[in-house]
């Protein structure tokens, strides 16, 4: 929505400044803070972070008050001389000046870009990683220490934890002291324990924000197809619960439990554009199928024992093609194009010939394959015709070549599960093989490459490949005799739709995930100064002393070896009265209850995945008490009930303490903080786009 100025002219049709505000003019006056931030092109994660700062009142005052002229240090070779903090205080400063609806925050991320090349461009970047960066580069631009002397670090060894506590808080301070520092650092203990020899190694660190874990299922829900054997079933589509460190076989089991199928008797494959893009091994890892893959698990007979009185079935993969003509200069030549869903297919051993094989086929897609009546007649004449244009036998070839595998070739290479392969070929090649082609046959039958694109008559491939076979059709064969609809038509299994939803956490406990006891990884040993070597110690972290503003970074992204994905688990967590008192170990005496207490006071959101997003923010201003949604350039006011959702990210908690003693003074026209948040946007409160 626009709002037409009081000389007549309407702001879009003013050019923005670049260097920093769009100007409303002087006798524009709106609610001080609520100002958007204008995307220049994928700054949203800045714009968040930045918002979420500038609602930080001890922060903000320090700036506006100019306070932070008098302790610039542009001496400090770990700062940025300066600039970062004089570009974030004009920031402020217009932000709050109450004369703009949004602002061009050009300059600013000229600025970070300069100091900080991993933001150059303009590609989309993580809103926390911003923040550590600025919140360090204010720190190191504000530092009152100019001159750093040494410290001498000192192990506990046995002293009590608070003389330990204090002398470590004493010696960050001597090197670090900022608004930075005493606004947003606190101190934790860690613990780290060596396996081999029980030594015990105590150290208090500071830190600035926490990043706390989400409690991850280790479960995971797949959807897949299952393909039977009985011709009449259509595929069923199933939702299985499998463990997310598991193996093809693990989803198998969970399939069996469903259609009472053996998993000795699945095959698991993942289809794409009409073709087999991989056959699994039983063996391989569940972390190998992302969500967007195509699982299709078929049922095989299963009967590859091998004994005197056993048979072997061979397990075929088939694609379906048309033949479509295609323009040549003599109208002779056909393209061959993909359709439908691919099969595979047992075989028996004693029945590997052309004519079998069609047979066979044709009962697998009887479902939606209309049988002529006239090939009905010329069943009888299979065993006669068997002994002529049979597939080529393992050990009864002509010759000795072994150029190109036999049919019924199933290698070690071929993804068919364990326990079935075929055994090794000793036939002639594919020049020597029956190119037969019944007239009355609905379709013919072609070995083709893995793709289904070329003929393997016509070249050598590894003798070790995959056998595939190719169903090809006649355009007008097709069109009478195959049931497109009926092909592609699949059930619902039960459990589709039925799988629990996840369940909410809650804020308290992330924190004591991250205060419970891990082992580090193999990758990233600890150093055993008794033992003389890195060990994989087991470590744990305790608060031990809370800052004035906490951020507290939820953990959404989740890498591994394997997989990255973002968690979207709703995080439930207070607006008001978060008690850190179970969580902070240091002894707390007679302490007053609200330093350990917090209120929320700004969120930053991330929606959407890893590779793509948008960054907003809620946030409650300091002045009024009322809360807003900030979407770049756009300002709402809203309401508490809305500020919980999936997409909170990084939280900004305010101890109540600090809260009280920046209350405006009695007689102030601005309401308290604390009891203001919930109340309704007043008329002519403020002017949004």
């Amino acid at each position: 929505m626009e709002t037409r100025n009081k000389d007549g002219a309407w702001p879009s049709a003013r050019p923005q400044a670049t260097s920093g505000a769009s100007e409303e003019g002087e006798d524009f006056q709106g609610q001080p803070g609520i100002c958007g931030l204008t995307n220049l092109g994928n700054t949203c994660f800045m714009n968040s972070a930045l918002q979420c700062l500038s609602n930080v009142p001890q922060l903000t005052e320090y700036f506006l008050q100019n306070r932070y002229l008098e302790e610039l240090n542009l001496s400090n070779p770990l700062g940025m001389k300066g600039e970062i903090a004089e570009a974030y205080a004009d920031l402020v400063k217009q932000a709050w000046s109450g004369h703009h609806r949004s602002i061009v925050p050009y300059v600013f991320k000229t600025k970070v870009s300069h100091f900080a090349s991993q933001f150059l461009g303009y590609q989309l970047h993580d809103s926390q990683e911003l923040l550590s960066f600025l919140l360090d580069g204010l720190h190191e631009d504000l530092n009152r220490v100019k001159k750093k002397e040494y410290v001498k670090l000192c192990d506990a060894a046995g002293r009590p934890d608070q003389e330990v506590a204090q002398e470590a808080w004493q010696n960050h301070k001597r090197w670090n002291d900022s608004v930075i520092v005493d606004t947003f650092h606190g101190l934790f203990k860690s613990t780290l324990v060596c396996p081999e020899c029980g030594n015990v190694s105590v150290t208090f660190d500071p830190f600035c924000y926490l990043s706390v874990p989400l409690p991850v299922s280790h479960k995971r829900v797949m959807e897949i197809f299952f393909v039977s054997m009985d011709p009449r079933r259509k595929p069923e589509q199933h939702q299985l619960l499998v463990p997310k460190k598991g193996k093809i076989s693990d989803l198998c089991v969970a399939l069996a439990k469903h259609t009472g199928v053996s998993p000795e008797r699945m095959m698991v494959a993942d289809v794409f554009s009409h073709r087999f893009y991989k056959i699994y091994q039983v063996e391989e890892s569940l972390s190998s199928i992302l969500d967007r893959d195509d699982i299709f698990i078929y049922e095989v007979s299963g009967r590859a024992a091998r004994g005197e009185n056993s048979r072997e079935d061979v397990v075929l993969p088939v694609y379906l093609r048309e033949r479509t003509p295609a323009r040549d200069y003599k109208g002779s030549y056909y393209g061959l194009m993909l359709f439908g869903h691919p099969l595979l297919v047992s075989v028996p051993r004693d029945r590997l010939s052309w004519d079998a094989l069609y047979h066979i086929l044709l009962y697998r897609l009887s479902r939606y394959v209309t049988r002529p009546s006239w090939d009905d007649e010329e069943d009888g004449d299979e065993k006669d015709l068997e002994g002529k244009d049979s597939l080529p036998q393992p050990g009864h070839g002509s010759g000795g070549s072994s150029q190109d595998p036999g049919l019924e070739q199933a290698g070690s290479s071929s993804g068919v599960v364990s326990g079935s392969p075929g055994p090794v070929d000793t036939s002639p090649g594919p020049s020597h093989w029956p190119q037969r082609v019944r007239h009355k046959h609905l379709f013919t039958l072609q070995r083709v490459n893995s793709n289904g694109t070329s003929d393997r008559s016509t070249f050598n491939e590894d003798t070790q490949a995959q056998p595939y076979i190719a169903i090809d059709w006649e355009p007008e064969m097709k069109k009478r005799y195959y049931d497109e609809v009926e092909a592609e038509g699949y059930v619902k299994h039960n459990c589709v739709g039925y799988m629990l939803k996840k369940a909410p956490v809650q804020l308290q406990e992330c924190i004591e995930l991250f205060t419970t006891v891990e082992t580090l990884e193999k990758e990233n040993p600890w150093y055993c100064p008794t033992c003389k070597q890195h060990q994989p110690a087991t470590k744990k972290l305790d608060l031990w002393m809370l800052p004035e503003t906490l951020i507290i970074h939820l953990k959404r992204f989740s890498y591994t070896t394997f997989s990255r994905e973002k968690l979207d688990t709703l995080v439930e967590f207070p607006i008001r009265d978060l008690d850190f008192s179970e969580f902070v170990i240091k002894p707390q005496d007679n302490l007053a209850p609200e330093l350990y207490k917090y209120d929320l006071i700004a969120v930053s959101n991330h929606y959407g995945g890893l590779r793509d997003g948008h960054y907003t923010t809620f946030a409650c201003n300091k002045d009024s008490g009322q809360w807003h949604y900030f979407d770049d350039n756009s300002v709402l006011p809203v309401t508490e009930n809305q500020i919980e959702s999936k997409a909170a990210y990084v939280l900004f908690y305010q101890r109540q303490d600090v809260a009280r003693r920046l209350q405006p003074q009695a007689g102030s026209l601005n309401p308290p903080a604390s009891s203001a948040c919930d109340a309704p946007p007043k008329s002519g409160f403020m002017d949004v786009n």
